[in-house]
């Protein structure tokens, strides 16, 4: 294996997972701080229309993002089978595969955005004063396409091998820059939004790079040359099947928080800001949970390679006790700290009101997403991606969206409604994880058909 790699499948479960999940955890909040710093700072020197914009083009490229973050995730659980059954090779065609498959992915994507960022924002009923700050941000942020989907596969697949430190020195890094840059270019050169979206941009190139020179210099499998990016049919085939279940999930996810910003949208400029900065605290609130999640996942792929089920069982149950407990204190405190937050962006009374009333019910979520994403951490470790997929597809689109509808235009709820709909969908979703976790069916092979015993 790899030096910087670490097997996940021997010794305390308790210290292995919390060695493993901090690091991710710190880089997950660290890197949620790139659109943080960009709407603090432009709320400074803007207003509330430029927060509404980077909060619009903002989601249009995360949606972006996480066709990038769900294929690496499904190549993660893969690279993890094998590294868990101890099959080098078949983890190295695994890595070269990935990153090939999506160096293409971000090029055709980058396309298809220029084509249609003025179809995607009339779309959503961007408000007619933050358009072109919305534009702006997105026509500018989806040029860094190459370098979103380049890090987060390299970062997954150290994530798979057992490596969550290196990842959290690079995001660190990165936010660094992107803090500085922001600054320089909205605050002291007047670039407006096109400022936070060129800051953020770079910083990204900053991740991608560092990781490269990182890997090349401490021999990793993969050696950067031109001829080695290569597609390897059958490993693409597994990274499809795991992948694709995980980006449809988060599309549809996405598109459900696309809904509630249309929604939010169409009640006026104040609230679609409310919700894009209430959006940035619920980012953090869920971060540890969703984190200890994804880690769950990687020590289950090494785990269910390796053949060992009844580990796999004890870190989904260590992973749901230690995110309950770092969650509990974020939902006593939330609405209580909720107007401090939101002024950091702006001071309108009216936009803290409105927020503050949005996350006094979104908050009631905080508590069920531990056992949610610890369950489906297992279920997609062990390589059931649909089953997850399917589970938040449901809640996204048939829970979440058609209740948001009701709860607005019917009851005339406001943001309010949009913040209730998100805690009915996740506890039906968490409901559907934990049947599915009681038929055992889980337990069946679909990546790593057989453990090898052999040491890599």
């Amino acid at each position: 294996m790899a030096q910087f790699g670490k097997d996940l499948t021997s010794g305390s479960v308790t210290k292995k997972l919390i060695a493993f999940a901090l690091p991710f955890v710190l880089s997950s909040v660290i890197q949620s701080l790139y659109n943080i710093a960009d709407m603090v700072i432009v709320g400074q020197f803007i207003g509330k229309t430029g927060i509404s914009g980077v909060n619009i083009g903002g989601q249009v490229t995360f949606i972006m993002t996480n066709v990038a973050i769900s294929l690496c995730t499904g190549g993660t659980i893969v690279i993890g089978q094998f590294i868990g059954a101890r099959d080098r090779e078949s983890a190295t065609l695994t890595i070269s595969t990935l990153i090939t498959f999506l160096l293409w992915m971000a090029a055709a994507l980058t396309l298809l955005m220029f084509l249609l960022d003025d179809f995607v924002l009339q779309l959503i009923k961007t408000p007619e004063e933050s358009y072109q700050y919305a534009k702006d941000y997105l026509s500018i942020t989806i040029l860094g396409a190459v370098f979103i989907f380049g890090y987060n596969a390299l970062s997954g697949i150290m994530r798979g091998m057992g490596d969550s430190k290196t990842p959290l020195f690079l995001v660190a890094g990165a936010c660094f820059i992107n803090i500085a840059l922001d600054y320089l270019f909205v605050g002291r050169l007047n670039m407006e939004v096109r400022g936070a979206a060129y800051a953020t941009v770079i910083s990204q190139a900053f991740s991608m790079i560092a990781c490269v020179f990182f890997l090349v210099r401490n021999d990793f499998m993969f050696d950067f040359r031109l001829s080695s990016f290569k597609m390897k049919w059958d490993k693409l085939r597994l990274i499809i099947s795991t992948g694709i279940p995980i980006l449809i999930q988060n599309v549809a996810m996405n598109f459900s928080f696309l809904v509630m910003t249309t929604l939010a949208n169409g009640l006026g400029v104040t609230s679609s800001a409310a919700l894009g900065i209430v959006s940035r605290f619920n980012g953090f609130a869920l971060l540890p949970s969703i984190a200890i999640g994804s880690s769950v996942s990687a020590m289950v792929a090494q785990n269910i390679g390796a053949g060992y089920l009844d580990r796999s069982k004890k870190t989904m149950y260590i992973g749901i006790i230690i995110s309950a407990v770092v969650t509990l204190p974020i939902f006593l405190m939330t609405v209580p700290v909720a107007p401090y937050f939101i002024s950091l962006f702006n001071t309108d009374p009216e936009l803290i009101r409105v927020g503050v009333e949005y996350l006094r019910f979104f908050s009631l979520e905080y508590m069920m997403v531990p056992i949610l994403s610890c369950v489906f951490g297992l279920i997609s470790g062990a390589g059931h991606t649909r089953i997850s997929s399917v589970g938040q597809i449901l809640s996204s689109l048939f829970v979440r969206v058609p209740l948001a509808f009701f709860l607005v235009n019917v009851l005339g709820y406001g943001l309010a409604g949009i913040g209730l709909s998100g805690p009915f969908a996740t506890a039906f979703g968490t409901a559907l994880a934990i049947i599915y976790y009681l038929t055992g069916r889980w337990q069946k092979p679909v990546i790593v058909k057989k453990s090898v015993p052999a040491e890599l």
